[in-house]
């Protein structure tokens, strides 16, 4: 029986899915983790604690253990694995993306500088510091533009603006963003979507940011696997609500596509040339692309699959999931990868309405009942201090629908999440955190 290394972070709210479709496949399971359990000794090759932070330990330590135990595949599910499993997979002699594949994916000046040297669509970028002038910085930016941080994720610290006024006031505001995170506990918590918040930056980089060309227009996301370098796609998603700031909260994603088939097939294209670009050749692919006036511009590709609990809402052939056909194709079984899928469904990341303290989640039931919907999870928990964007970069949970078109999956998310109020506690520190934004509908005790 084939065995697969599950790369699983403590943090990550993806363990259920992978587990449950590793079961499911009827293969062997060793999960691999940054922290030991008392577990380990009851059974030693269901667990094996690794060292996330050093990838080359990492790689010498499965090496160890597959010597023993042989490994047939490894599968990391969230982009802070993903540099250590290549890192195994490459000691394994396994079908792998590159280390520095995912080191340029994985920083988004690399991944801006490799785009405009081999022409993909991508927006207009600047390497900036915390240390410039900002005044200066400020009158030689084309507006309007969006200010990100190079590493952090769940569009945390990213901030458009529209003119220099509001320039010096995003870059006062990340910087305040990236101290915190530089001062938080070594084991941060993952963002949203799992992805990990911070990566090791030198005192340098920790500094640096980008300052990117706003690119109007419609956002999508692609979901995707490679094989060999071909990218086949599982799923376009729309973003109904539009992206325009001051900050980039998601909330909806819609599949199938409504765009129409030539604009949804140079989508796919324009991704591909980015994977292509980057040296991604293996396994699943998350992108992010607007429509520009003049065709996709890429925002970002990540050598992973959706985040978060999203995945729920794709089912593919008679009901694989995303979990399943990435483990299968890990294990390169002799398969067919299905066709995209084609039956509405979406998903709502529900935001969070303002900062405090959660005290209560009312009308729960009723959110669940509404026509359509399959589940609605709440993530936080009771006591849990919520921080919206851009400061934070956690959702209050997830809501799910299927129906007969994706019209009907939009208004099936809206109208459960209409029904779903949160009584949030006020809180010192969040209420100081709370004053610095522009936002002016933070007051009431339930959203």
């Amino acid at each position: 029986m084939p065995r697969v290394l599950l790369l699983l972070p403590t943090t990550t709210y993806r363990t259920e899915a992978f587990v449950g479709a590793a079961q499911r496949l009827g293969v062997d399971v060793t999960i691999g983790s940054e922290k030991p359990s008392t577990l380990t000794k009851l059974n030693p090759t269901a667990l094996l604690t690794l060292r996330f932070d050093d990838p080359a330990h990492a790689a010498h330590q499965a090496a160890e253990f597959s010597a023993k135990h042989p490994i047939d595949a490894v599968v990391p599910v969230d982009s802070q694995v993903v540099t250590v499993g290549a890192a195994i997979c490459e000691s394994l002699g396994l079908h792998h993306n590159s280390v520095e594949s995912i080191a340029a994916a994985q920083d988004k000046h690399r991944t801006r500088q490799v785009f405009e040297q081999a022409g993909v669509p991508s927006p207009e970028y600047r390497l900036c510091s915390l240390d410039d002038n900002r005044g200066a910085l400020a009158n030689g930016i084309k507006y309007p533009c969006v200010v990100k941080p190079l590493t952090l994720s769940a569009s945390q610290g990213v901030i458009r603006a529209d003119n220099a006024e509001e320039f010096i006031q995003a870059v006062g505001r990340l910087e305040t963003i990236l101290k915190r995170e530089h001062d938080a506990p070594p084991a941060s918590d993952t963002s949203a979507d799992g992805r990990a918040q911070s990566q090791v930056q030198s005192p340098e980089s920790s500094r640096q940011f980008l300052v990117e060309q706003f690119v109007g227009g419609p956002e999508v996301a692609l979901e995707g696997m490679l094989t060999r370098g071909e990218l086949r796609l599982l799923a376009l998603f729309d973003k109904p609500d539009p992206l325009d700031g001051p900050f980039f909260e998601e909330t909806i994603y819609v599949t199938p596509s409504r765009l129409a088939a030539k604009v949804q097939e140079e989508i796919a294209q324009c991704a591909a040339q980015a994977a292509r670009t980057l040296g991604l050749t293996e396994g699943p692919i998350h992108a992010e692309l607007r429509l520009a006036k003049d065709g996709p511009s890429v925002i970002e590709v990540n050598a992973r699959s959706i985040g978060g609990l999203c995945s729920r809402a794709l089912r593919f052939g008679t009901g694989m999931s995303l979990e399943e056909l990435i483990i299968r194709h890990a294990l390169e079984e002799d398969f067919e990868l299905p066709e995209r899928q084609r039956q509405a469904a979406g998903v709502m990341m529900i935001p969070v309405p303002r900062a405090g303290r959660l005290v209560e989640v009312r009308s729960l039931d009723e959110a669940k009942a509404a026509t359509g919907i399959e589940d609605v999870v709440i993530s936080a928990h009771l006591g849990q201090r919520l921080v919206p964007l851009p400061e934070g970069s956690r959702y209050l949970g997830f809501i799910f629908a299927r129906a007969d078109s994706p019209q009907a999956v939009e208004a099936a998310l809206r109208e459960s999440h209409s029904k779903l109020e949160f009584a949030i506690e006020p809180t010192v520190d969040c209420i100081r955190e709370d004053s610095r934004t522009s936002l002016s509908d933070r007051s009431t005790e339930a959203v």
